[in-house]
Order: C-alpha cells, then sequence, then structure tokens
C-alpha cells in the first residue's frame, strides 16, 4: 500500500514538475530557430547544410547541456535537496577556510551568479509572453497594434495569481504542459514525415561540419543557439519544490523527446520552404489550427515564467536567511510541501521590471539579444562553483574535478563570448540590472558586518555580567524577559538600555540568538540549545537552516525539556532598534553607508519574520555610528 502511495504522489510531483519546472525550456521553440535563420543579429542562411548544423547544434546542446550537466550532475551537487545557485555556494564556502581569498572569490561568484539569475527572471517572461502573442500576427496583421497590451494583460494577471502558490500553479498548469509538450511533438512529427532526411542532424559531425566551415557566422550563431537551453539553471533552483526524481523523470521520459521532434520539424518545414522563417513554430501548425495554438503558447508562456519566478522566490528565501539581503515578507502556500512560498515584494518588483522591459525592447526578437548573457553568465558560474563543491565535499582531485567540469566549461564559455556582442544590443541589461542586485547583496552583508562589529566594541561579556547582576542584588520583578541578540556571547544593547531605565530585571532573563547553517532545514531534535548561567540567566541558541521558517514563540516550548519553563502571558520580548549614522572615511564606501542605511530602516520587522506577538514586544531604541 506505502509503494502504491510512493508511486502515486511521484506522479503527482512529476506533473506538476512539469508545470512549474519546464516551462522555461518548453517554451524555447517559439523562438530559438527564428531567431538563428531569421534574426536581427547574424542570420544563417537557409541552406541544407545550416540547418542540419543548426539542429545538431540545438540537439547535442539539449543533451550535453541539460541531460549531461544539469539532470545528471549538477543536480547531485544539492544542499540535502536544496538546489540554486545559493545552496550551491553555500556548499562550496561550508568546507572552506573563512576569510582566505578562495572563500572571498567564492562568495562573489555565487552572489554574482544569483544576481544574474535575477536578470533572467526579468528576461523570460517578457521574451516568453510576447513571442507567443506575436503569433497572432500569422493569423492576420491585424493583431499588430495589439501585441504590447495584450501581452502586459498576460503578465500582470501571472503576477496577480502567484499568491495562490506553486502547488495551486502546478496542479492546474501541469496538465496544460502535458498537452503542449504532447502538440510540440505531433506538428514536429507531421514536419518530419514529409521530409524524415532532417533526422540526419542527430548525427553531431553536421554541428561540427557547420562550426568549422563558418567559423566566425559559426560563433554568431552560438548566440542564438543558447536559446534553446533556457530554463536549465530554473530547472535546478526549483529543485527544492519537487525533488531530484520528478524533474529528472519528467526531463527524460518526456519533455527532452518532445523538443528533440519539435526542432527537427522546425528544420524539416524550413528545408521544404525557406520563407517558413518568418514564425516557423507556427507555420508548423495548419491554418485552422494556429488560434488554438496561439492560446495554448500564450497559456504555455505564463507558464514559462512561472520557473523563473518561483526560483527567485526560492533564492530570495536562501539570501534571506543567510543574510545576504534585509528580511522581506515570506509567505508559504503549501501546508503539505515545504518550500512552497511567495514573497510579495519581489512578486511586484519583478513585475515593475519586466513592464519596463517590455516596453522598452517591444518584441521578443529585440530581447533575444539581452536573453542569451543572463543564462550562460549564470550557468558558466554553476559550473566553477559546482569544481569546488566536487573538490571540498566528494573530495575529488582538484585535475579530475576540473577536467570532469572542463567540456561543460568551455561550452558556457563559447555561448557566453557568442553572447558578449550583443552587449550594445540589448546584452548590457541583464548585466546592468545583475550588477545592481549584486552591489544591493554585498552591501547588505557587508554592511551587517561592520554594525556587528561596532556593537561588539561596546559589548560586556554575557558571562560575567549575570555574575555581577547576580552578587549586586540588582531588585529582581516577577516575569520572564526574552532579549534577541544577533552577539549571543554578549550582553544585548536592549538589556543594558532596559537596566538603565527601569533600575530593574525580570526574575528571569533569556538572551536568544537565532543562529543559520548552511543547511536546509534543521529537524526539531537539534532546535534550540539552552545554557543556564549565574542569577537566573539563560542563553538560548534557536537553530535553523536556510529553508526552515522562523517561529521563535514555538521554537521556545521546546526549552521546557532543557528545563526552561516559559509562561508566555509572563514573557515580554524586547528587541534593539538601532538607529545607524554614516561616517566619512569609514571601513565602508560613504554611498554604500547610506545604502545600507537606506535597505535596514526599511528591513521588514523581526517581530513579524520571528512570528513573535506584537503586543508582548517592547522596542529599545539605540545609535551606532557605522
Amino acid at each position: 500500500m506505502q509503494a502504491v502511495q510512493n508511486k502515486q504522489r511521484l506522479a503527482a510531483l512529476t506533473l506538476a514538475a512539469l508545470g512549474v519546472v519546464y516551462g522555461d525550456i518548453g517554451t524555447s521553440p517559439l523562438y530559438s530557430i527564428k531567431e538563428v535563420f531569421g534574426g536581427a543579429h547574424h542570420p544563417v542562411p537557409i541552406t541544407p547544410e545550416n540547418v542540419l548544423g543548426i539542429l545538431s547544434l540545438f540537439l547535442w546542446s539539449l543533451f550535453i547541456v541539460v541531460t549531461l550537466k544539469y539532470v545528471s550532475f549538477v543536480m547531485r551537487a544539492n544542499n540535502k535537496g536544496e538546489g540554486g545557485i545559493i545552496a550551491l555556494m553555500t556548499l562550496a564556502l561550508d568546507r572552506g577556510t573563512p576569510g582566505t581569498w578562495q572563500q572571498k572569490l567564492l562568495l562573489m561568484l555565487g552572489l554574482f551568479g544569483a544576481a544574474l539569475f535575477y536578470g533572467d527572471g526579468v528576461i523570460t517572461p517578457a521574451i516568453s509572453v510576447l513571442s507567443a502573442v506575436e503569433g497572432l500576427e500569422i493569423v492576420t496583421p491585424a493583431f499588430k497594434p495589439y501585441i504590447l497590451p495584450i501581452s502586459l494583460v498576460v503578465l500582470i494577471a501571472l503576477f496577480l495569481f502567484q499568491r495562490r502558490g506553486t502547488a495551486t500553479v502546478g496542479a492546474l498548469f501541469g496538465p496544460v504542459m502535458l498537452i503542449w509538450f504532447a502538440v510540440l511533438a505531433a506538428l514536429g512529427a507531421l514536419a518530419i514525415v514529409d521530409n524524415p532526411s532532417v533526422l540526419a542532424a542527430i548525427n553531431p559531425l553536421h554541428a561540427f561540419r557547420f562550426l568549422t566551415s563558418n567559423s566566425l557566422l559559426g560563433f554568431f550563431a552560438l548566440g542564438a543557439v543558447v536559446l534553446c537551453i533556457t530554463g536549465a539553471e530554473a530547472l535546478y533552483a526549483d529543485m527544492g519544490h519537487f525533488g531530484a526524481k520528478p524533474i529528472q523523470y519528467a526531463w527524460l521520459g518526456y519533455v527532452m523527446p518532445a523538443l528533440f521532434i519539435n526542432y527537427l520539424g522546425q528544420g524539416a518545414l524550413l528545408l521544404a520552404d525557406p520563407s517558413a522563417i518568418e514564425n516557423p513554430f507556427y507555420l508548423l501548425a495548419p491554418e485552422w489550427a494556429r488560434y488554438p495554438l496561439v492560446i495554448l503558447a500564450t497559456v504555455a508562456t505564463v507558464i514559462a515564467s512561472q520557473a523563473v519566478i518561483s526560483g527567485a522566490f526560492s533564492i530570495t528565501q536562501q539570501a534571506i536567511q543567510l543574510g545576504y539581503t534585509p528580511r522581506l515578507e515570506i509567505q508559504h502556500t503549501s501546508e503539505k510541501e515545504i518550500g512552497q512560498i511567495y514573497l510579495p515584494a519581489i512578486n511586484w518588483l519583478l513585475l515593475i521590471a519586466i513592464i519596463a522591459l517590455v516596453l522598452e525592447f517591444r518584441s521578443s526578437s529585440n530581447l533575444a539579444a539581452a536573453y542569451g548573457i543572463a543564462v550562460t553568465g549564470t550557468m558558466l558560474i554553476t559550473n566553477l562553483l559546482a569544481i569546488a563543491v566536487a573538490v571540498r565535499l566528494w573530495k575529488w582531485k582538484p585535475a579530475r574535478a576540473i577536467l570532469g567540469a572542463l567540456p561543460f566549461i568551455c561550452i558556457d564559455l563559447a555561448f557566453f563570448l557568442a553572447n558578449s556582442v550583443k552587449i550594445p544590443d540589448g546584452g548590457w541589461f541583464p548585466l546592468a540590472f545583475g550588477l545592481a542586485i549584486f552591489i544591493l547583496l554585498t552591501t547588505w552583508k557587508r554592511g551587517r558586518e561592520l554594525l556587528s562589529r561596532r556593537l561588539a566594541d561596546e559589548a560586556m561579556a554575557l558571562t560575567s555580567f549575570a555574575s555581577n547582576i547576580a552578587e549586586n542584588g540588582i531588585e529582581r520583578v516577577p516575569g520572564t524577559a526574552v532579549f534577541l541578540t544577533t552577539n549571543p556571547g554578549n550582553v544585548p544593547h536592549a538589556l543594558l538600555h532596559s537596566l538603565k531605565h527601569f533600575k530593574t530585571l525580570h526574575e528571569q532573563v533569556v538572551i536568544l540568538s537565532v543562529q543559520v547553517f548552511a543547511v536546509p532545514y534543521v529537524p526539531d531534535v537539534d532546535r534550540v540549545a539552552v545554557k543556564p548561567l549565574h542569577g537566573n540567566f539563560s542563553q538560548v541558541t534557536v537553530q535553523y537552516g536556510f529553508k526552515d521558517e522562523p517561529d521563535i514563540p514555538a521554537a521556545l516550548l521546546m526549552c521546557a525539556e532543557a528545563g526552561l519553563q516559559l509562561d508566555f502571558m509572563d514573557t515580554s520580548f524586547f528587541l534593539g532598534r538601532e538607529t545607524l549614522i554614516p561616517k566619512l572615511g569609514s571601513e565602508m564606501a560613504y554611498w554604500r553607508e547610506l545604502l545600507f542605511i537606506a535597505l535596514f530602516r526599511n528591513a521588514g520587522s523581526a517581530t513579524a519574520f520571528f512570528r513573535i506577538p506584537s503586543n508582548r514586544v517592547v522596542e529599545l531604541g539605540s545609535q551606532v555610528v557605522l
């Protein structure tokens, strides 16, 4: 019975993964072939040799980059089931020596890769939805003035739907994507039947001949070929939502074969009718089927956007817990599946950026120039972090790890360099957007370190303070006071201010700190650590993983097993609220100090983030000069 239930759950997760994870890569046929042969940037002449060469590049890129690299190799480098570039970075950093140049380099690479992923999260919805709606022009040119308004309405509706969560989205979108990939395969198969010679593209020699006989053009063509593998990074980032097996089964058993057949079908159509480059995807379908196909494609591109949106949510949650971004509101959208979340602030910021992008670039062809840089940059960084994980965690010899990753590095580097020539035509956007996010991430991390150091410089040791309190007979009042602090070894500033103003202390004092480990989840048995001190003081450490949902009251209830009894009706929580003052000549540039102070002021409330009852909270302010 259990085995049957496990199979049913696996099937359900595989279908949901099909809906959420594979929308991005599954809608690449809408624009990839068109961009290679008919795009504005170095279009490839349509000849039988070139068509077979490009198709071969498509098929082998999908097989090598997605199947071998991501599905077979990179997904093994997961942090206890959690994927994405932040999870990969924490794995790489976990086994290193803090403060070394290697650690700093890996940290910078990981944060910049995450920043580029956000750029991908902006471009993917824009190019996917635009490319689908542009199919209306094939039906009738009368729709051309309405392409942008329809695209914007679809995108806004998608982001309004996010609050329902990936569980609802996956259940709705899974069956749609099941139909989508079946349609891809059916359309491709019909064209292949008419021109079966296109199957020769399976031979990788055609790709090799194309690249060697068209050296410069072949290099430029890689900038468009890469469009067929966009979405592979989202596949890895969404791993924590569904697990590795459902994602792997869906790819190998359904998605990859459908993509292969459709790309071959588009190639067969171009061999028969080169004028079909106007829109080879839609022209695969008979005229009567194009209206329904536009509707299906539009729904599929909405799903394509979901992969990177949910991936952005997941990466942001990890970054918050690890201290790389300010606290933001996180809503858990499923009672059964951990990791299915919604972040309102990220949702609306992405939507604003996407609307601006659509209004600026106005067509999928213009956006294609911007797309490749974000994707290939993230993929290249993933390779480097995976090498570090293989050496540090899996204990591979450095030479073996580098040689194993070298083919993937060469491929991703070739794609990246081919896209770099498009920087003036739109490739600047993901770089600029990624750089802005990178500055925010590093400024927050550096600012928090500087603030902690300033507070530590003025702090007193907790153990000696507790002993002195016990000896000096400070008046104690009934109840329990919980003081939150980031430095458990020192006396919290809020405690000193409380003592200064009220001249008393509560009968029971708890110094509470939260520690986040570089693992997704910490089991409940390890959630709290309690250390009794003199003077009825207790030092409590609450331990979370970077995917755990912080809940301080629930964690404190677990302290009873360690002998620390708390009556929440008689407990007050004391939080420090620092007012930061910038300082010229500090350890951080003045403009970054101002940026950090702005982020600090607008960070989410610790009360809400840690689920502390607001009517039990007392905040005590202090000024800190950075």
